[in-house]
């Protein structure tokens, strides 16, 4: 074989290594752009995501503070009927003079109030005779008692401890026998 001869078979055998290498950058293109199609996707979806969890995180902050307006509204509205009452009661009080009368209207409002209050889940707690409980009472003074069985216990109560659906709004103020 010539020279000649060997540089076209060299030439011919470097040819479809050409193309081979042709035909695998093609496919390493296409692949690297459906790659990257692919994360755009990939952003498209988490931007959108992110942006419905912000929007929703707003959403429920707005309802939160419209429920806590309408909860304090309707506590307020039922408690002007109490008010109304007060206001009569304050009329009787300086138009009659018969005290009887005076004592059972001012029962009926505190009734009411009470009712009202308890309706809205507010409740007293029981304290007196109870035995002293820090997570209930506020212990004010320590007075001692004779019998020893009132030791640790709540002797008197200084100012009422409520709950409201089962959980304290006010500790009562307690006296502890010791």
């Amino acid at each position: 074989m010539n020279m000649e001869e060997k540089e076209m078979m060299n030439n011919e055998e470097q040819a479809p290594q050409a193309e081979d290498q042709e035909l695998n950058s093609a496919e390493v293109f296409s692949e690297t752009d459906l790659l990257r199609k692919e994360l755009e996707e990939q952003k498209e979806k988490f931007i959108r995501l992110y942006a419905d969890f912000d929007n929703s995180k707003r959403r429920n902050a707005k309802e939160r503070v419209e429920l806590i307006q309408t909860a304090g509204r309707e506590v307020i509205q039922s408690m002007l009927e109490v008010m109304d009452d007060c206001d009569r009661a304050e009329k009787q009080l300086q138009k009659s003079e018969d005290l009887t009368q005076i004592k059972q209207g001012i029962q009926l409002v505190f009734a009411k109030f009470r009712s009202t209050m308890h309706a809205k889940g507010v409740k007293e707690m029981k304290t007196i005779g109870e035995e002293f409980n820090p997570d209930f009472h506020e212990a004010i003074t320590e007075i001692p008692v004779p019998d020893e069985n009132m030791k640790g216990k709540v002797v008197d109560e200084v100012e009422k401890g409520y709950t409201l659906s089962d959980k304290i709004i006010r500790f009562a103020k307690v006296v502890v026998g010791k």
